[in-house]
């Protein structure tokens, strides 16, 4: 979360749920809403985080974007899907990767 708030977004909603799925972070840069989807992983055996959107999770985020701005009636705004991966090795620090516009 810091890491978006220092790249200018504000956070707007965290873990939000609805009947459609869960977004994990709901922000805005003042022009556009940005949905954003977390992937960690503490091992690269199945690949990097990123690796684990799959189309049947984007139709779901796509679903539970429009739940959300139903719900807070913003009807009419550019939207804008991100990915941010996170890779902590046991031994290591963490790296992470930002995907504007992933999907």
């Amino acid at each position: 979360m810091a890491y978006l708030e220092s790249h200018r977004l504000v956070v707007l909603s965290r873990n939000w749920r609805c009947a459609e799925g869960e977004l994990d972070i709901v922000a805005t840069d003042t022009r556009r809403l940005i949905v954003v989807e977390v992937k960690a992983r503490s091992s690269g055996s199945f690949g990097p985080p990123e690796r684990a959107v799959t189309q049947r999770k984007i139709a779901r985020i796509r679903a539970a974007t429009q739940a959300w701005r139903r719900e807070y009636r913003i009807s009419h705004c550019p939207i804008r899907f991100d990915v941010v991966s996170v890779f902590w090795p046991p031994s290591g620090s963490p790296r992470l990767h930002h995907l504007r516009g992933a999907f």
